[in-house]
């Protein structure tokens, strides 16, 4: 998700457009009330992205400020970061980017109508895409899907899942906000729509997800990128053994996310993340690597 502050959306300064998210996951599951932006509600997108995957927007050999699609000069040689550390522990991984089509390539570098490279922060690394990056890279076509509720649905009574599954909607759904979007997320002063846009996408895509964990084991994060003023953004974690309505402790942010999906994987932790406060305070005692 995108774009909105914590207070706009959790709890009781909470808009009445993300009924599913007050009525349904933050009454069940745990949440966040202080996950703050480690960049700062002005800077763009992707560099917050490049954070979820890396710990850092900030590569020894180049340094992601802008929303510009991969590149040979907007990528990274860099290898650690979570998609290659899962690979080299035997673990698959794989990203679901609503909006994909033939123009954005198989290996999805450029944009296209709803679709956004800016939000799906593997391609800018040259161990899944390619150096330069390529839409023909049949290693990273390999690890993408387009996302649809169904499609999604369709891979989980299959059993095709990845260990780990990152998901991102499209600029309607994201409550960011784009020209044309039907459900009236238009702009990022259409708060109300885009809110609401992005609950009722949240609305049919969790429960199937939900339902498999439950019965599979694992855990599902939903993670809003930047603010739109404020310090911190909504978080939720929601799975079985995750305290129901719990507010968790501790400030949080894009490295908490990082370390603890490595602890999740028993990966090694990424020294840029090392000292970040985990999601432990999410589960039941014992729940939690």
């Amino acid at each position: 998700m995108e774009n909105q502050d914590a207070a706009g959306i959790i709890g009781v300064y909470g808009s009445s457009s993300a009924t599913y998210i007050n009525q349904t996951l933050r009454t069940q599951y745990s949440y966040a009330t202080n996950y703050a932006d480690v960049l700062g509600a002005l800077v763009v997108s992707e560099p917050h992205y490049l954070w979820l995957e890396g710990g850092t927007n900030v590569y020894a050999d180049t340094t992601f400020s802008t929303d510009d699609s991969p590149s040979a000069s907007n990528s990274t040689n860099e290898t650690n970061h979570i998609a290659t550390k899962l690979v080299a522990a035997g673990k698959t991984w794989r990203s679901y980017q609503q909006g994909l089509n033939a123009s954005t390539g198989a290996c999805p570098i450029n944009g296209d109508g709803f679709y956004a490279p800016k939000h799906d922060p593997f391609i800018f690394f040259h161990d899944v895409s390619g150096s330069p990056p390529s839409a023909t890279n049949a290693a990273c076509a390999s690890r993408h899907r387009p996302y649809t509720h169904a499609g999604l649905a369709a891979d989980l009574a299959a059993m095709d899942v990845a260990n780990y599954t990152f998901i991102t909607p499209d600029l309607c759904n994201d409550m960011h906000g784009a020209s044309g979007c039907s459900n009236g997320c238009t702009s990022g002063l259409t708060i109300s729509a885009c809110i609401g846009g992005g609950d009722s996408f949240l609305a049919s895509a969790v429960p199937p997800i939900l339902s498999f964990i439950q019965a599979h084991g694992g855990v599902l994060f939903i993670v809003w990128d930047e603010p739109a003023l404020a310090s911190t953004t909504p978080f939720i974690v929601v799975g079985p053994h995750v305290k129901p309505g719990h507010a968790m402790a501790g400030s949080l942010s894009h490295s908490s996310f990082v370390k603890s999906v490595e602890r999740i994987f028993r990966l090694p932790i990424n020294p840029r993340v090392q000292n970040a406060t985990d999601f432990a305070d999410a589960f039941e005692p014992g729940y939690f690597p």
